[in-house]
C-alpha cells in the first residue's frame, strides 16, 4: 500500500507568495483603473467639486457713476466703504461666540439675535453689515485684535453712495437701495448707465477660508459706471427749494408742495422740487411728525402705514400727482382761442358774478362780478364767466384739438420713472367745455402743464422736458449727448407774443402783482383750483390747490416757474395771495443769478424812494414782497415763518439796493446798540465811531474840497437805542461853525 506524499513547507510558502502577488496585481489593476476613471473619465466632475470647496469667488463692485448738476457739482457720488463679516466655521468656542455677538452688536448697532443667527451658520463667512465707514472698520478691527478673535472677523472692501447735499433735489435724484440698485428718480431711470459691470476675483482657499500656498487667482476687472450731467442748475434749485420750504411752513401745507423751473426754449429742467421730501442718505427715515402719527395706530397696522408713508415721501409730486390746474390753465385756453381766431384782442366780456351753462350756475370768484372787460382785463381778473364764454366761442372740437396739440392727453416722456397720465374728457359736453375752459373737472400733472405753457410763450413750440444732457465716462469723455426734442409747433409765433404781452399785464396790473420784481417784466397767472373729488357731505369745497406760474423776462422768456401748494391752511387760499409772493421771491434771487440785468421804469424808481416800511408780524414772503417793491434785498435770520423784528428798523432811510434783515426767531435778534455821540468829530472819526459800533453811516453836507469838517447833528440822536445795522445820518459843517438857520 502506497503512502500519500505531503507538500513541503517551502512549496506552501511559494504558493502563498504567488497568491499574494496575484492579489496585489489585481488590486493594483483595480486601483489603476479607479484612478484612470477618476482622473481621466470623470476628471471634469471632480475638478468642479474641488473648485466648489477650494475656490472662493469674490465679486468686485464697480464704482457707480456720479450725478452732476449743469455746473459740474456732484449731486451723487460713490465712495469706498466696507462690509463687516464673520467666519462661523472659525469660531471654536461658546466663549468666543458670545464675545463676538456682544461686541459687534454694540459697535454695529445690530441686534444680538441677528448676530447669533449669523455666527451659528455652517458657512465659511456671513456678511453682518454692509457699507460701513472707515471709523467703524477701525473699531471692529481693534476689537477683534484685542480679544483674539481676528480669525473669526474680517472686512471686505465695498462701495457706498453719498448725497453730499442731503435732501437737495431728492425727489429728482432718488437713491440706491441696500442692494446698490437705483430706486426712484434718476438713480433708477439711468441705473444701467450708472451701475457699471461688477468684476470677479477667484482665489484658492483652504477649509479655514485662508489662501492656499499655491497660486490660483484669476481676476476679471470691474467696469465703472458712466456718469450723467443733468440740466439742474444748483443755484436755481437752491433758490427754489429755499422758498418752497418756507412756503410750506408759512401756510401749513398739508399735501406737500411742488415747483418746477424750466427753460421754455429747450425743455431743460432747471430745477424741480417737492416738499416735504427726504434725505437719500437715509431714505427710509420718516419725519418725526409722521412717525408720531403712525405710533398712534394699532400695532398690527403700523408696518403697512410706515411702508405707505415712505412711498408717499419718495413720490415726485411734480410728475406723479395729477391735479385740477385751475386758473393757470387759462393761459392754454387763451392761446388756443387767439390762435383759432375765435377770440380777438378787441373782444369784450361781461361778468355779473356768475354764468349760466345748461342747467347750472357757475360763479365767479368775485361775487358781484367784474362788469365789462377786455380780453386782457379778463385774464388780469382771472374771470371764470369770461373764460366760459371764450371756451364756448371756441367750441368743443377746437378746444379738444388744442388740448391734444399742447400734449395734455399724453405723458411728456420726461426721463424720470413714475410719470402719471392726465385725466380728461374724451367725450366732452357743453358743461365739460365750460368748466375745462377755466381749468376744472380734469387733471394734468405739473410737468404736463408747465410744458404746455412753455409752448404757449416760447413762440409756439412744444418741447419734451428732460433732465440729463450728457453721459460721460470715468475719464471725462462724452459718451452721449442729448439735444432738445421738438415735438411740434402748436400755435403761431404771433399768438405766442400776444399771450406773453397779456400775461405781463397780469403782474403789472392784475391779480399777480405780488410776483413783481422791480427792473424786470414778469408774466404770470394765478390759480386757485378746487379739489372737486374731496367735497364735503353737503357738496361744499373745502380743499384747494393754490398755484402761480411765472414767465421771465416776459418779452424774451428764459425761465418759466410753476409753483403749487396743495391744501394751504389759510382762510384765503387764492393763488394771488398764497403762491404769487413766493414765486416773486424766487425770481428776485434767480434772475440776477442768471445774469439778466434789471431795467427800472420811472414808476419803479419812484417807488424805491422813501423810508423802510414796517413788516413786523407779517409772513416772511409777504414781508419780502413789500420790501422788494421798495427796491431792497432781504436776508432771513431764523427758521420761523413770521417776522418778529427787522433791521434797519421801520422808518429808517435806506437807499434802493440796500439789504434788510428779517428776524423770525426772537432768540436771534441782536441786542440794541446805543447811538454814540459824534458831535464835533471829523469825518474820519465819525466813520470809525459809527461803523465800529455796528451801525451804518450816511454822510450829509460833506465836501471833498473842505479839509476841516465836523459833525454838528445826527439822526437818530445820541443815546437812542437802535438795532445793529441801523443807518445813522450825520450832517457836517466847516470850521466848527454852527450853520445859519435854514442851512443843511
Amino acid at each position: 500500500m502506497c503512502k500519500k506524499m505531503s507538500k513541503s513547507p517551502s512549496a506552501i510558502i511559494k504558493l502563498r507568495i504567488f497568491a499574494a502577488c496575484v492579489i496585489a496585481v489585481l488590486g493594483f489593476c483595480v486601483l489603476i483603473g479607479r484612478l484612470f476613471y477618476i482622473q481621466i473619465i470623470e476628471s471634469e466632475e471632480y475638478q468642479r467639486q474641488a473648485a466648489e470647496t477650494q475656490l472662493k469667488l469674490t465679486e468686485i463692485a464697480p464704482n457707480r457713476g456720479a450725478i452732476y448738476d449743469s455746473n459740474g457739482n456732484k449731486l451723487a457720488l460713490s465712495t469706498t466703504a466696507w462690509t463687516i463679516c464673520v467666519a462661523p466655521n472659525n469660531i471654536k468656542s461658546e466663549t468666543d461666540k458670545e464675545l463676538i455677538i456682544s461686541g459687534l452688536s454694540e459697535i454695529l448697532g445690530v441686534s444680538e439675535s441677528y448676530l447669533r443667527e449669523k455666527c451659528e451658520r455652517d458657512t465659511l463667512y456671513a456678511a453682518i453689515k454692509a457699507r460701513v465707514g472707515k471709523e467703524v472698520v477701525e473699531e471692529v478691527t481693534a476689537f477683534a485684535t484685542n480679544n483674539g478673535v481676528s480669525r473669526c472677523i474680517f472686512v471686505e472692501e465695498d462701495v457706498s453712495r453719498k448725497y453730499p447735499y442731503e435732501n437737495f433735489a431728492a425727489s429728482v435724484i432718488g437713491f440706491v437701495n441696500s442692494d446698490y440698485v437705483g430706486s426712484y428718480g434718476l438713480e433708477s431711470y439711468y441705473d444701467d448707465i450708472l451701475s457699471g459691470t461688477p468684476g470677479k476675483l477667484i482665489s484658492a482657499k483652504d477649509s479655514w477660508g485662508q489662501k492656499m500656498p499655491f497660486e490660483y487667482d484669476e481676476l476679471y476687472s470691474s467696469e465703472d459706471g458712466n456718469s450723467i450731467v443733468t440740466t439742474i442748475d444748483e443755484g436755481i434749485q437752491y433758490f427754489v427749494e429755499k422758498h418752497l420750504e418756507l412756503a410750506v411752513k408759512e401756510h401749513d401745507v398739508q399735501q406737500r408742495a411742488a415747483c418746477i423751473a424750466m427753460d421754455p426754449n429747450t425743455g431743460k429742467i432747471l430745477a424741480m422740487a417737492t416738499k416735504g421730501d427726504f434725505d437719500p442718505n437715509s431714505y427710509t427715515t420718516l419725519p418725526d411728525s409722521v412717525k408720531e402719527e403712525i405710533g398712534k395706530l394699532p400695532e398690527d397696522e403700523q408696518g403697512a402705514a410706515t411702508t405707505q408713508a415712505q412711498y408717499d415721501m419718495w413720490r415726485n409730486k411734480a410728475i406723479s400727482d395729477p391735479y385740477e390746474p385751475g386758473s393757470v390753465f387759462k393761459i392754454i385756453t387763451l392761446a388756443a382761442a387767439l390762435d383759432s381766431n375765435t377770440t380777438t384782442l378787441g373782444d369784450h366780456f361781461s361778468c355779473i358774478g356768475y354764468a349760466n351753462v345748461a342747467d347750472r350756475k357757475i360763479s365767479c370768484w368775485k361775487t358781484y362780478g367784474h362788469g365789462d372787460q377786455t380780453l386782457a382785463q379778463a385774464v388780469q381778473n382771472s374771470c371764470n364767466p369770461a373764460f366760459i364764454q371764450i371756451g364756448m366761442n371756441m367750441g368743443i372740437s377746437n378746444f379738444q384739438n388744442y388740448f391734444e396739440a399742447f400734449g395734455l392727453t399724453e405723458k411728456t416722456n420726461i426721463d424720470l420713472p413714475g410719470e402719471a397720465a392726465s385725466i380728461y374728457h374724451t367725450k366732452m359736453t357743453e358743461m365739460n367745455l365750460a368748466s375745462s375752459a377755466f381749468g376744472q373737472t380734469f387733471k394734468v400733472t405739473p410737468i404736463q402743464l408747465i410744458t404746455a405753457v412753455s409752448a404757449a410763450v416760447n413762440g409756439g413750440n412744444l418741447y419734451e422736458p428732460y433732465l440729463v444732457q450728457k453721459v460721460i465716462s470715468s475719464d471725462g469723455s462724452v459718451v452721449e449727448e442729448y439735444e432738445p426734442t421738438l415735438v411740434r409747433q402748436v400755435i403761431s409765433e404771433q399768438t405766442s407774443k400776444t399771450v406773453r404781452e397779456i400775461l405781463e399785464t397780469v403782474v403789472s396790473d392784475g391779480s399777480g402783482r405780488t410776483a413783481a420784481v422791480p427792473g424786470y417784466k414778469i408774466g404770470g397767472k394765478t390759480g386757485t383750483s378746487e379739489k372737486l373729488d374731496q367735497l364735503t357731505e353737503e357738496g361744499e369745497v373745502e380743499a384747494y390747490v393754490s398755484s402761480f406760474l411765472a414767465v421771465a423776462p416776459a418779452e424774451d422768456p428764459q425761465i418759466v416757474i410753476l409753483l403749487l401748494l396743495d391744501e394751504a391752511q389759510m382762510e384765503n387760499p387764492f393763488g394771488s395771495v398764497v403762491a404769487a409772493p413766493v414765486v416773486g421771491a424766487m425770481l428776485a434771487d434767480i434772475l440776477p443769478y442768471m445774469g439778466i440785468e434789471p431795467n427800472y421804469t420811472e414808476a419803479e424808481l419812484e417807488a424805491m424812494t422813501g423810508k423802510v416800511k414796517d413788516v413786523s408780524e407779517q409772513l416772511v414772503h409777504d414781508a419780502m414782497t413789500v420790501l422788494r417793491l421798495q427796491g431792497y434785498s432781504v436776508t432771513i435770520s431764523g427758521e420761523g415763518s413770521t417776522v418778529v423784528a427787522q433791521s434797519p428798523e421801520a422808518g429808517s432811510q435806506l437807499s434802493a439796493g440796500g439789504t434788510i434783515t428779517l428776524y423770525t426767531d426772537e432768540s436771534l435778534i441782536p441786542k440794541e446798540i446805543e447811538v454814540p455821540d459824534v458831535a464835533g468829530m471829523s469825518v474820519t472819526e465819525v466813520n470809525n465811531m459809527i461803523i465800529g459800533a455796528g451801525l451804518k453811516l450816511k454822510l450829509i453836507g460833506v465836501s471833498e474840497s473842505a479839509t476841516d469838517q465836523v459833525a454838528y447833528s445826527q439822526t437818530p440822536a445820541a443815546g437812542e437805542m437802535v438795532m445793529p445795522g441801523t443807518i445813522i445820518e450825520v450832517s457836517f459843517t466847516i470850521n466848527s461853525e454852527e450853520p445859519e438857520e435854514g442851512e443843511g
